[in-house]
């Protein structure tokens, strides 16, 4: 199978960037997303996650994953994230399969000033007579694009979840996946291969390995991959001393998902000195695993080198400003009685959450809420109760000191309350909502001025 990297085909995109705040899982509230590949470019994050969409009559195959093209979102602060729109779609691709539906997990990677966007997806059969998937490349002089795609994709390289390393020497590694992980050296054009395929041995034999991620930290280079022991993929890692192996596998990062989403897929990088990992779950639709959204979290290390396991969160990372709405459905904490988190509309999940409270005294935790050094002089809550009800707003924890008390009118209808601040701390603080009365008060989001 021969293939020519000369003509290279330009995706021509009008995009248009939306920018929104948030701090909190999942990081992307008006689409699906998955397999997030995060990297720092600069002084941003960008992520490069595939984009689940629903299948349709005609359009994918029903109850099964359903991707047609990819968009990269950064942040300067893993708060305040931006769509750039889409970079690549997979029929304005010359080699995919059109309508193939099957732009899984991608990767991109940063050389000598420009961007390699790295894809899988079905091929063509008139271009092979392997059937499947392959991956391919599309190049821009920014993180964002616009992104130019190659005719044809690597040769020799037949699978999905390509990664690509670049080590400290300035050799180029790609790793991918298909029943087993793989790893090759890149030539410097990061368009071919420049050795000869190597399977990644000394993994586990049993059950579904996919998602390779390497990455190198003080000499260790971690290869990380999800992996199926049981029913559903749990993350896991194996280190070496060598970009190729042999790797040692050496624990798990990641558990299996509690409420059972069958896959995951991870990166991980270092940013401003903290190590982060980015991952996904079917937040917006609990009952299909197939649309997922990404998420991050923070990660740290043992002093042997050793990845602590990372526990998912909803809070997830960033700070919140306090003058932004925040969302404490997101919480980092609650209450074992007399709260629970609910769709605020079970039809249009990307509506968001509510919190909703039953019992006197029951709480929910925000922490890192911003409040600046100018004093603040009101709250405003949304929220509505068919009884009425009182919600106090505390800070340091859950007897910390009340910073106001909102009476929620009776009402079927959602209203913002406002009510004077009876305290103001500046800088950092947690956050503390906790119902005062025996009825069922809900709550969207806190607000202050």
């Amino acid at each position: 199978m021969k293939y020519s990297h000369q003509i290279p085909i330009k995706i021509a995109l009008i995009v248009f960037s939306v920018s929104y705040s948030f701090s909190q899982n999942p990081l992307i509230r008006d689409q699906f997303s998955a397999d997030p590949s995060a990297r720092v470019f600069g002084d941003k994050v960008y992520v490069f996650p595939s984009h689940d969409i629903l299948a349709t009559e005609g359009k994918g195959r029903k109850d099964w994953f359903c991707m047609e093209d990819y968009h990269v979102f950064s942040s300067e602060n893993l708060t305040d994230w931006t769509d750039h729109g889409t970079i690549v779609e997979q029929n304005k691709v010359a080699w995919v399969k059109p309508d193939s539906y099957s732009m899984w997990a991608p990767d991109c990677i940063e050389k000598d000033g420009k961007y390699y966007f790295y894809f899988p997806s079905t091929i063509k059969d008139s271009l092979t007579n392997v059937r499947g998937f392959t991956i391919g490349v599309a190049i821009a002089d920014k993180p964002e694009g616009p992104y130019i795609t190659q005719p044809l994709p690597i040769e020799n390289v037949r699978g999905i979840d390509p990664n690509v390393f670049i080590d400290k020497d300035g050799q180029v590694y790609m790793y991918w996946s298909q029943g087993n992980l793989y790893g090759a050296k890149l030539k410097d054009n990061m368009l071919e291969l420049d050795s000869e395929v190597k399977t990644l041995g000394d993994l586990p034999t049993k059950g579904l390995k996919e998602g390779p991620y390497l990455f190198e930290r003080n000499g260790i280079y971690y290869l990380t991959y999800p992996h199926v022991e049981n029913k559903t993929e749990r993350l896991e890692y194996a280190i070496s001393d060598n970009p190729l192996g042999p790797f040692k596998v050496t624990g798990v990062i990641m558990d299996e998902s509690p409420t059972g989403c069958w896959t995951n897929h991870q990166s991980i990088i270092e940013f401003k000195d903290q190590w982060y990992l980015f991952y996904h779950h079917n937040d917006y639709s609990p009952n299909f695993d197939k649309a997922r959204s990404i998420r991050a979290d923070y990660l740290n290390f043992n002093a042997d080198g050793t990845i602590q396991k990372v526990i998912p969160t909803l809070r997830g990372v960033g700070i919140t400003k306090a003058t932004e709405k925040i969302e404490i459905d997101r919480y980092s904490a609650i209450s074992e009685q007399g709260v629970s988190i609910t769709f605020i509309d079970t039809l249009d999940t990307f509506k968001g959450w509510k919190t909703v409270f039953n019992q006197p005294n029951a709480w929910i935790q925000y922490d890192n809420v911003d409040f600046g050094k100018k004093p603040l002089k009101s709250v405003i809550v949304k929220g509505k109760s068919e009884t009425g009800g009182t919600v106090e707003i505390r800070i340091n924890s859950a007897s910390g000191p009340v910073i106001a008390e909102v009476k929620i009118p009776k009402s079927s209808d959602w209203a913002e309350i406002k009510v004077p601040l009876k305290k103001f701390e500046s800088n950092n603080q947690n956050l503390f909502a906790i119902s005062k009365t025996n009825t069922t008060v809900e709550t969207d989001w806190i607000k202050f001025e």
